[in-house]
């Protein structure tokens, strides 16, 4: 079976944490979008028409190569992260329906916490001290930034919605396991394509029932932006997994608090406190540390 973008030894982690990275960032931009859109039309249109937005635009970039049909055991690694990926966004959209986006974000980071512990004996790797120190640093800096946000019951939040959020995250760990064993046997543009092509189809089982046509431009064009999103935060972070083990990238999950309280600083006014500037020291610090080559 032929290895795709496997790393020699020598390879710096930077490359590939810089484009986990900015995968995370458009999956941030993605989660803004897809919050209004469940709140608009519910949380299954919202996330089928994701997925049928980004079955088209991933089709694009992909088909036109005539590529051969994946078999084997490269298909059922397609199929089964495909439908795992479907409910896992039904969880994670749903949930951002019915909690704080600050809370819901919080407290699915422990999915990087699990898949961690997972590398090792459903990839092989040896996790490494540093490995462990840059995900203890991570989780750190997402409890400082939110952790009263995470633990505490106000008005708008719901234990269904907490509990849909903790599934996600479970679900996330897997999946963060199968993008390493996909990226080292599959093309990013071939993961995008199957992937959305796969959920589109789990999805469509519910739609006589459950989807709805958007109801104008905006939320045609939302759909359709979710789509790209998805697509290009995908190949983003397949090219990162072909390059690096799981334990090196699991902690650049945590970036994406960064951009939350980035983004609420520019387009909400949400002051930035000194918690958060010092939860996002303890992230950076944790991918610094990600990147380095430690001895297990």
């Amino acid at each position: 079976m032929q290895v795709i973008g496997a790393p020699q030894n020598s390879e710096s982690l930077l490359v590939p944490v810089l484009l986990a990275s900015a995968g995370v960032l458009f999956f941030c931009i993605l989660d803004a979008v897809m919050k209004a859109q469940a709140l608009a039309m519910g949380a299954y249109s919202a996330t089928f028409w994701r997925a049928a937005m980004g079955a088209v635009f991933a089709s694009a970039l992909y088909l036109p190569n005539r590529p051969q049909l994946a078999t084997g055991r490269v298909l059922r690694l397609h199929i089964t992260r495909g439908v795992l990926t479907a409910f896992m966004m039904l969880f994670l959209f749903w949930s951002l329906t019915q909690l704080p986006l600050a809370q819901a974000v919080g407290l699915s980071f422990v999915a990087p916490i699990i898949a961690l512990y997972l590398a090792a004996p459903m990839l092989g790797e040896q996790i490494t001290r540093g490995a462990k120190i840059a995900a203890v640093l991570g989780f750190g800096g997402v409890l400082v930034i939110a952790g009263e946000d995470m633990f505490q019951m106000r008005d708008d939040s719901s234990l269904l919605g907490i509990a849909a959020v903790l599934i996600f995250a479970v679900m996330y760990a897997l999946n963060i396991i199968l993008q390493r064993k996909q990226a080292l046997v599959a093309r990013p543009t071939e993961i995008a394509c199957y992937q959305n092509v796969i959920m589109t189809c789990i999805l469509a089982l519910g739609a006589p029932f459950a989807v709805t046509l958007p109801a104008d431009v905006v939320q045609w064009t939302a759909a359709s932006a979710a789509g790209v999103l998805a697509v290009i935060s995908l190949i983003l972070l397949s090219i990162a997994y072909s390059r690096a083990e799981a334990q090196a990238l699991v902690s650049v999950e945590y970036t994406a608090f960064i951009w939350a309280a980035l983004f609420g600083w520019l387009f909400f006014a949400e002051p930035v406190s000194a918690g958060t500037l010092l939860g996002t020291a303890l992230i950076i610090t944790g991918c610094i540390v990600s990147t380095r080559k430690a001895k297990a």
